[in-house]
């Protein structure tokens, strides 16, 4: 990974300490469990369906796009 692209886990904790949100507090808007969210920004794979990932994204106000290519 070059310096500029990011992982997932990267980008959600940014984007998520951009927006003062816990870890919790991004877990609760997104309806998903906290531990989806330790482990994607711990940099652990994790398995977001469609649906999920689109959550994430409508929590942090960014495009689907954005979370679904995070290193482009």
């Amino acid at each position: 990974m070059s310096p500029g692209e990011k992982s997932l886990g990267e980008l959600v904790r940014e984007l998520r300490e951009r927006q003062g949100l816990t870890q919790a507090q991004l877990a609760e808007r997104a309806q998903l469990a906290l531990s989806y969210i330790t482990l994607a920004e711990s940099g652990q794979k994790v398995n977001l369906s469609p649906s999920a990932l689109g959550r994430l994204a409508r929590a942090l106000g960014v495009p689907s796009k954005v979370l679904a290519e995070p290193e482009k």
